[in-house]
């Protein structure tokens, strides 16, 4: 199963997360700059089963890196391909509509965040194939001070109750014919490295990338 995960706007830990995507046996992860992946779907097309954007580009995406051809790969998404939107790629492309539709908010505007916040994972949803044999647990991480995910088309799958934090932390939503999971959680290698957190990722590429097998 080959993973893009496409990076861009922000500075990270690059050992840490690339040795994230390195953990997991049985997915072919590629990690890209935002530019490269849409120069490389302007050639080749789709190539991927599932799509991780870990990006954080606020401008719209005909005025990032890339120019016209990020503009169109994104108005491409919805093809059947799985996609993950994970931590600040959930802040990217303010005013998009096509984002907008992808994370199921209109509104991403982000009033404050905190690192390092011993946060109680709740398990909304346990039969949902995301979260399927996860437990509430306690994890290290970044919050962000964002609105709630509110909308009848959005399942919320993991929630936290902090006060310097959204509560809803993952949810899943269709867009076109893709899986797209919203991942709010992973902001550095303390996420990462936390086994629990790893397998929820890793059964959300799975569940994502179902429809896109199916095609």
């Amino acid at each position: 199963m080959k993973i893009g995960v496409i990076t861009g706007g922000h500075t990270f830990d690059v050992i840490g997360f690339h040795r994230l995507w390195r953990s997991f046996d049985r997915l072919d992860c590629y990690t890209q700059a935002l530019e490269e992946w849409a120069v490389d779907f302007e050639r080749y097309g789709s190539r991927y089963d599932v799509l991780v954007f870990y990006n954080m580009h606020t401008a719209l995406p005909e005025d990032c890196p890339g120019g016209r051809r990020t503009r169109q790969a994104i108005d491409a998404l919805g093809d059947g391909t799985g996609i993950i939107v994970m931590h600040h790629g959930i802040l990217a492309f303010k005013g998009d509509c096509v984002w907008d539709q992808i994370v199921g908010m209109t509104d991403r505007t982000i009033d404050g965040y905190s690192h390092d916040e011993h946060l109680t994972v709740q398990v909304e949803n346990p039969d949902h194939p995301v979260t399927q044999g996860i437990e509430d647990w306690m994890l290290i991480d970044e919050t962000y001070d964002f609105r709630d995910v509110v909308s009848e088309s959005n399942e919320v799958v993991l929630t936290v109750d902090h006060a310097n934090s959204m509560s809803t932390m993952a949810w899943t939503r269709s867009y076109k014919d893709s899986r797209v999971l919203n991942f709010v959680f992973g902001h550095d290698d303390q996420a990462w490295s936390d086994p629990v957190f790893r397998t929820v990722l890793e059964q959300g590429v799975r569940w994502t990338a179902s429809r896109s097998n199916d095609k």
